[in-house]
C-alpha cells in the first residue's frame, strides 16, 4: 500500500518532524502576550479614544498605512515585542469609534459591561447552534429575545439574532414569501408568481439589496412616496398595493422605518398596519436604528402601533451601544414559521435523538450555521442599568439634540435643513464667503463642496467625524448622529465651534 503520508526532501516523515507530545502552542507565552496586548486596548483605546484631549483618528493615507503596519504575512512568525507593536499600531490607527466626538454613524461610544460580555464570549469561543455547545447562551438569547418582544408590545412570538439589520430584513422578506408560498422552498422560484415589496425611498439599502439576493428583483420594488418629513404617505402606499394588484402581482411586503437613516423618519406605523391588514401584506418594522425608543416612557410614542407589525429589526449595537454586531430580528409568529422556512435538517448536528429537549437547538431557525454569540453583550449591559437606565440612555440622547439644535439656532451660517425628529441632526454651513448669495447660479455647486472639505479637514486633524450625504435636490449637507452616554454639552458647542473653524475661510 502507498504511503498515505509523503516524506519531506531529505526524506523524513513530516508527522516526525516535531514530537507529538511537543505542544505546538507555548499557553505560558501566549497568555503573556495577551496580559500584554490588553494593556495596550485599555490604555491605547479605552483611555486614549474616549478622552476629549485625544484624537478621534491620527490619519494615514492607504499607501503610508500599509507601509507603517507592515502588512505582509511570512512564513516566519515574528517575536512577541514586534507584535505587541503591531497591537499598538493597530489601536493607534484605528478610529477612536468610542471618542465623544466621533458623530460619523449610527453607532458610538462605549458600553463597559457591553463590552465585558464581548471579550466574554471570544474568549468562550463557541458557535450559538446547539444546547451541547452553548447551554448558557442558548437560554439567554431565549430570555432576552422576550424581553425586546415585550418592549415591542408581544407576549408571544420568536425571534434570532442575525449578523447585522440588513440580514434582519432579508429574512423578513424571506419569511413573507415562505408564508404565502411555502413551496418556494422546495421548487424555487419556478412556484411564485411575481411579487412586490414596498418601500420609501429614504428606507435602507439592504432593502433593495434583500430584494436581489432573494431573486425577486430590485425592479419589484415600489416606492412610495414621503411626507415633507420623509414618513410614508399611507394614502399613497393604499393606492399602489391596488395597482399592484390590478397588474397581476402580489403585494408580499411592506417595509416600514423606525428611524431613517438619513433623516431618522418614523414611518406611521398604525396607519401602514391597516393597510396590511386589509390586503394581508406582511409588514416589516425596519427599526434597526430608532428601536432604542420603545425603553423610553417619554419616546416610544415615535413607534405607535409596532406591536401591529409580524416582524421588527432592531439593532441594540445603534442607540444603546451593546457593541458591534448585535442586531435581532423578532416575530409576532407563533407557529415556528422561522424554523420552518430556514431549516436543511442536518442530522450530525440536529439529530432528533438528543438526550435533552432538542427545541432547544435554535440553530435551524437561520440560513447561518456558525454564528456569534450577540445575546451575552446585551444581557450583560441590561443586567448592569436595567431598562431604566437604558432609558435614560435615550432620553439624555433627546435631550443633547435639542440642545445642539437650540445652539445652532443662535449661530450665523448654520441652516438646519428639517427640524429632527430623532437623534439625526441636518444641517448646511455656509460660510461667510457665501451668506447672502443664495441667488447666484453657483451657489449650489458652492455649497455642495463645502461639507466635503471641512470633513476631510477635521479627518486630517484628528478633532472629530461628522458624516455628509446629499439627498433628493438636497446637495451635500452635515448629518450629525448624537447618542453616545460620553457626550456632553461641551463636545456639542464644540463641534460647532471646530466647523466653523475648519470651514469660514471656504
Amino acid at each position: 500500500m502507498a504511503n498515505m503520508f509523503p516524506l519531506s526532501s531529505d526524506g523524513q516523515d513530516p508527522a516526525n518532524l516535531r514530537d507529538i507530545n511537543e505542544p505546538l502552542i507555548d499557553h505560558s507565552e501566549g497568555q503573556l502576550f495577551l496580559n500584554e496586548a490588553f494593556k495596550i486596548i485599555i490604555e491605547e483605546v479605552l483611555c486614549k479614544g474616549t478622552d476629549v484631549k485625544q484624537k478621534v483618528c491620527e490619519w494615514k493615507g492607504p499607501e503610508d498605512l500599509a507601509l507603517l503596519l507592515d502588512l505582509e504575512l511570512r512564513a516566519e512568525g515574528e517575536p512577541q515585542q514586534r507584535l505587541l507593536q503591531r497591537v499598538k499600531d493597530v489601536a493607534k490607527y484605528s478610529i477612536k469609534t468610542s471618542h465623544p466626538r466621533f458623530f460619523n454613524q449610527l453607532f458610538a461610544g462605549v458600553d463597559y459591561h457591553a463590552l465585558a460580555g464581548r471579550f466574554l464570549s471570544e474568549a468562550l469561543n463557541t458557535n450559538l447552534f446547539t444546547y451541547e455547545v452553548a447551554p448558557v447562551f442558548v437560554l439567554m438569547e431565549t430570555e432576552v429575545l422576550r424581553s425586546l418582544r415585550q418592549l415591542v408590545g408581544w407576549t408571544e412570538g420568536d425571534g434570532i439574532f442575525c449578523p447585522g439589520g440588513s440580514t434582519s430584513n432579508m429574512f423578513a422578506m424571506n419569511l413573507a414569501r415562505y408564508r404565502l408560498f411555502p413551496e418556494v422552498k422546495s421548487q424555487g422560484l419556478w412556484a411564485v408568481p411575481r411579487l412586490t415589496i414596498f418601500t420609501s425611498a429614504e428606507s435602507h439599502y439592504s432593502v433593495k439589496k434583500g430584494a436581489a439576493f432573494l431573486g425577486i428583483g430590485t425592479d419589484n420594488i415600489t416606492v412610495v412616496k414621503v411626507d415633507e418629513g420623509g414618513r410614508i404617505i399611507p394614502e399613497d402606499l393604499d393606492e399602489k398595493i391596488k395597482l399592484t394588484k390590478s397588474r397581476g402581482a402580489v403585494p408580499l411586503l411592506v417595509s416600514c422605518t423606525s428611524g431613517t437613516t438619513v433623516r431618522g423618519a418614523f414611518d406611521p406605523l398604525d396607519r401602514i398596519a391597516d393597510i396590511c391588514e386589509k390586503h394581508n401584506v406582511w409588514m416589516h418594522v425596519d427599526a434597526a436604528w430608532g428601536g432604542s425608543v420603545l425603553f423610553s416612557e417619554q419616546h416610544r410614542h415615535l413607534m405607535k402601533g409596532v406591536a401591529r407589525a409580524n416582524s421588527v429589526a432592531w439593532n441594540p449595537h445603534k442607540m444603546l451601544m451593546a457593541g458591534l454586531q448585535c442586531s435581532a430580528l423578532l416575530l409576532q409568529d407563533t407557529t415556528n414559521l422561522l424554523k420552518k422556512c430556514h431549516s436543511a435538517n442536518a442530522t450530525y448536528l440536529f439529530q432528533q435523538d438528543k438526550f435533552y429537549d432538542v427545541n432547544l437547538d435554535v440553530g435551524d431557525k437561520t440560513v447561518q450555521c456558525s454564528r456569534k454569540v450577540d445575546c451575552l453583550k446585551l444581557w450583560l449591559m441590561w443586567k448592569a442599568v436595567g431598562s431604566i437606565g437604558l432609558a435614560e440612555r435615550v432620553d439624555k440622547a433627546f435631550n443633547l439634540v435639542r440642545y445642539l439644535v437650540e445652539q445652532m439656532k443662535k449661530r450665523e451660517g448654520f441652516h438646519l435643513l428639517w427640524e429632527p425628529e430623532f437623534l439625526n441632526v441636518c444641517f448646511w454651513f455656509i460660510p461667510p464667503s457665501m451668506r447672502g448669495k443664495e441667488g447666484n447660479a453657483d451657489y449650489q455647486d458652492r455649497l455642495a463642496n463645502v461639507a466635503p472639505v471641512i470633513k476631510e479637514r477635521m479627518i486630517k486633524q484628528g478633532t472629530m467625524m461628522v458624516g455628509y450625504q446629499p439627498l433628493g435636490d438636497k446637495v451635500n449637507f452635515f448629518r450629525m448622529i448624537v447618542l453616545s452616554t460620553l457626550v456632553s454639552k461641551e463636545d456639542m458647542d464644540f463641534s460647532l465651534d471646530e466647523i466653523e473653524r475648519l470651514g469660514n475661510d471656504l
